[in-house]
């Protein structure tokens, strides 16, 4: 990509990327999937393939807050059953990026968003399940998770968009509000760091990027105190419901850009 490009942005450019990072710090933190509003910002004001190489460090170390915060609740036989799934599904995710160009990825992100738009709503009638975190044990909880690791792994290689996939998975699995974090947590940093090379390969992270992370970076850790200070008191239903209507937002304007 031209990471020239990241030079030019403008004031207003740059506080609406800092306003994308605290909602990653956020959303780690405290509500999954106000990183799809962060997404939909990022490729608004960045080129769509430079936009992924930029958000990717930033959600990094918005996971490595999280798990720090949540560590300690994570449920490790599911992460173990999802990997090998995600792998497959992160690959094909890079086959598609050496293929496309810049107004396909686009095109891709938006209608990427609105899938998971869809999810997230799908999602919420599902979160009363009454299952286990361990019935991803039996045959059916194994097909699942196979499922959902490749379509998580997909799109979040395409366009950092696995968090809602992973979170209907986790909640349909049972798992409860501190369970679900810190599985998550391990999750995407895990995920997200094995995707590191596969994006310097392809030109999506460099020096230049790099640095503009930086400075994006100091935005999500007080995202993530919010979050923390948020989670137990935030009206949940409420912010989904702006979430899912900012990432359909997001998602048309990418669309019809």
């Amino acid at each position: 990509m031209n990471t020239m490009t990241l030079w030019h942005i403008t004031g207003w450019e740059f506080a609406a990327l800092a306003f994308a990072a605290l909602l990653v710090g956020f959303s780690k933190t405290a509500v999954s999937g106000a990183n799809t509003v962060s997404l939909a910002i990022f490729a608004a004001v960045l080129p769509a393939r430079a936009s992924t190489g930029v958000l990717l460090p930033v959600l990094i170390a918005g996971d490595l807050l999280a798990v720090l915060t949540y560590r300690r609740h994570a449920h490790w036989p599911t992460l173990w059953r999802l990997f090998p799934a995600v792998a497959v599904g992160v690959v094909a995710g890079t086959l598609f990026l050496v293929w496309a160009d810049d107004e396909i990825v686009r095109t891709s992100i938006g209608a990427i968003l609105l899938l998971m738009a869809g999810v997230t709503v799908w999602r919420r009638r599902r979160a009363d399940t009454e299952e286990e975190p361990d019935s991803v044990a039996t045959r059916s909880g194994r097909v699942k998770a196979r499922s959902y690791g490749v379509l998580g792994g997909f799109t979040t290689m395409v366009a950092n968009a696995g968090g809602p996939v992973m979170s209907m998975y986790l909640l349909s699995a049972g798992f409860r509000k501190l369970g679900f974090l810190g599985t998550s947590a391990f999750f995407f940093l895990i995920v997200n760091m094995s995707k590191v090379p596969f994006s310097v390969g392809l030109g999506l992270i460099d020096g230049r990027s790099l640095l503009l992370d930086a400075a994006l970076v100091a935005f999500v850790v007080p995202g993530a105190f919010i979050g923390k200070w948020a989670v137990n008191r935030i009206n949940q239903r409420l912010f989904e419901q702006l979430v899912i209507g900012a990432t359909i937002l997001g998602g048309l304007q990418l669309l019809l850009r």
